[in-house]
């Protein structure tokens, strides 16, 4: 019992951080967004966010962090790839560091054995933060 609480926790918490970032698009002027529900069990490779505007169109997958970094696998980042170059959308991870989210291309991602890894010292140096990212 204490896993699956700890579980829908650390999974609540991620929805709330998807659903607060599609608040932000919203309350931005001339964007606007949804949050692909399910998105991390689809067998079809989706997002956990599509934002746009009538110029661009985003693919944000959103990860929320209490450590000092949160890493994505292989499968994480060529799901994001396949389904940005499919719909001619811009792959971005959107990784929110207790109140503090950052927007990462996936060129700036630091590979790892496994992965990739970010940490917030990366996300500072290489990252956008919202408004950068809807006024690039």
């Amino acid at each position: 019992m204490y896993y699956l609480n700890k579980y829908m926790s650390r999974k609540s918490k991620g929805i709330n951080a998807e659903r607060e970032l599609v608040h932000m698009f919203w309350n931005t002027n001339e964007w606007s967004a949804v949050r692909v529900a399910g998105s991390g069990s689809s067998s079809f490779p989706c997002p956990d966010v599509l934002a746009g505007n009538r110029i661009r169109k985003l693919a944000i997958e959103c990860k929320t962090v209490n450590a000092k970094s949160k890493y994505l696998t292989d499968e994480d980042i060529n799901q994001l790839n396949d389904f940005s170059a499919v719909f001619g959308a811009e792959p971005w991870i959107g990784v929110k560091f207790k109140s503090d989210w950052f927007f990462l291309s996936i060129d700036d991602l630091k590979k790892t054995e496994k992965g990739y890894a970010v940490s917030k010292e990366l996300a500072r140096d290489k990252g956008l933060i919202f408004d950068e990212l809807v006024e690039k």
